[in-house]
């Protein structure tokens, strides 16, 4: 029996509707999988976002490198000018020192190190330990406290104004310091004729200053005895022969071996009976008899403001050389004392700073003022025994 029409269009029209149902059904489960794909991926991103805040930014690292021992004083000055710059150890900056012991053949392995730990800027004192610094990388940022008189001459740097390259700093300019301290020795000891020069050839600031006090003696009538020394056993024998060879007084230079032997140097002087002048205060505020230098702390504050223009982006090829422009003329009269020696008027009353009594040294490096007493008759503002170059650079 045939179906009837009715029911032939009855069976269609429920075939078509069940198409049309089924293919919507799989439309939507369609969309909804697709629903969960974007929501799970914006799931996972949200996560990866909160994760990704969670993260600790990244502390810069500063790297130390020195040719003197873990008991110099420098790199702690440094830390504290960055503490007052706003920078806290552990917290926003970290730091990492290597020392070479006056071993300066065991710089280029030390340098090497810090670049191997990837440190953001690599601080130096000297001419040497720049120089082994340079050697070992071209792009991470240097910069110097110290660099002997000139760090153009060993090509640290291009110029003082452009130092270009990956180098620049605060140079001591050791050009002319040299010469007055020769001439501050000749003031306190009228009748001297020969002084010794104590200078380290290992040392490329040393070397510069002894190259400086041979041109500056001979303007000043003075004959200079080289006390080389490059080892600190032969520091007395070196003592023992500046005394034969007739001189009356005693100039030190910079170097970590010099200044790593400091108490050493100033005994023998003081055994020798041997006005001498120094470099730095630190010495005079130990027991020796006069300094003449750049200030203390400045090489420290302004070369911590070059590494924090450095951290924020700006480039040492752009950062022109810091230079002093702050002197200081120090006087142990203790020790004088001890010499039977009378510091004439004229010099006294240039100095800075006058130690009447053994002073204290606090735990940077720097003179107790306690124990000294503060002379207002000479500027502490590049003072008139400061170089003229010095004098021009400062306002007035």
């Amino acid at each position: 029996m045939s179906e009837s029409p009715l029911k032939r269009t009855l069976d269609s029209s429920s075939h078509n509707l069940k198409s049309k149902t089924c293919t919507e059904l799989n439309r939507s489960i369609q969309n909804l999988k697709w629903v969960g794909i974007v929501a799970i991926g914006v799931a996972f991103a949200m996560c990866g976002a909160v994760a990704q805040a969670q993260l600790p930014a990244k502390i810069p690292k500063i790297g130390f490198l020195s040719s003197g021992g873990g008991s110099s004083t420098w790199h702690e000055s440094f830390q504290r000018e960055f503490r007052k710059l706003g920078y806290v150890e552990g917290k926003n900056i970290a730091f990492e020192s290597r020392f070479a012991d006056t071993k300066y053949d065991r710089l280029p392995a030390l340098a090497d190190d810090l670049v191997r730990l990837k440190v953001d800027v690599i601080i130096t004192p000297g001419s040497n330990d720049t120089r082994a610094a340079k050697s070992a990388t071209r792009t991470i940022p240097i910069v110097f406290t110290g660099a002997g008189s000139d760090p153009v001459a060993p090509g640290l740097v291009d110029s003082l104004a452009r130092p270009g390259g990956n180098v620049t700093g605060f140079a001591q300019i050791g050009s002319g310091l040299a010469g007055k301290r020769l001439e501050l020795l000749k003031e306190t000891v009228p009748k001297l004729s020969r002084v010794a020069v104590l200078w380290d050839p290992q040392n490329a600031g040393s070397t510069q200053i002894w190259e400086e006090s041979q041109l500056r003696a001979k303007d000043l009538g003075l004959q200079l005895h080289s006390l080389k020394v490059n080892s600190a056993d032969k520091l007395e024998s070196g003592f023992k022969d500046l005394v034969k060879a007739g001189s009356g007084a005693l100039a030190g230079t910079a170097g970590a071996l010099i200044g790593s032997n400091q108490k050493q140097i100033i005994n023998l002087a003081a055994k020798n009976r041997l006005p001498a002048i120094y470099n730095r205060a630190l010495w005079v505020a130990n027991g020796g008899l006069m300094s003449y230098g750049p200030d203390e702390i400045e090489p420290y504050r302004r070369a911590a403001v070059l590494v924090d223009k450095i951290l924020k982006g700006a480039k040492p090829a752009d950062l022109p050389v810091e230079q002093p422009t702050k002197f200081e003329l120090l006087i142990n009269l203790k020790t004088a004392k001890t010499l039977g020696l009378t510091i004439p008027p004229v010099v006294l009353m240039r100095a800075d700073k006058v130690i009447k009594e053994s002073a204290g040294i606090n735990r940077h490096g720097v003179a107790d003022e306690r124990a000294a007493q503060e002379r207002s008759s000479a500027p502490i503002l590049a003072p008139s025994h400061a170089p003229v170059s010095a004098r021009k650079r400062v306002k007035r």
